[in-house]
């Protein structure tokens, strides 16, 4: 089965208090999974690694082999395909856990998004820092 995640990280200050919003879908659109989860202090760049790498997980367990990921971190997603170094000591480590997660799919696509049409993964990020 082909799945969509959205994933979104934020950060209230930077660093500040963070949540994680993942969003797993179906290619019709049906909602296979919704994650809100608190992360405590973190910079808006280590969110939205951690949204991207818990999204990953959860497709791993949920037996999914063909993802598609939308994110509006053009940073995030340039880094991943390759198109920029990571340079940033903080995002090194997330980066080398997401990439061996890649490889366990069978089909692995990423892309960025604008922020508009992320809205959902945006709330539920939002929630968890709420709710926190």
């Amino acid at each position: 089965m082909k799945a969509i995640i959205y994933t979104d990280g934020g950060s209230r200050g930077n660093p500040g208090e963070a949540g994680i919003g993942v969003l797993i879908q179906d290619s019709e659109g049906n909602i296979l999974k919704e994650i809100s989860q608190y992360i405590g202090k973190q910079t808006n760049n280590v969110a939205e690694y951690k949204a991207l790498s818990r999204g990953l997980e959860a497709a791993i367990d949920m037996g999914l082999k063909d993802v598609t990921c939308f994110l509006d971190s053009e940073l995030v997603v340039k880094q991943i395909k390759g198109e920029y170094r990571v340079k940033n000591e903080g995002l090194i480590p997330l980066y080398n856990m997401i990439i061996p997660l890649i490889k366990k799919f069978e089909a692995f696509e990423i892309s960025h998004i604008r922020r508009e049409n992320n809205k959902h993964a945006d709330k539920l990020a939002n929630e968890a820092m709420d709710n926190r």
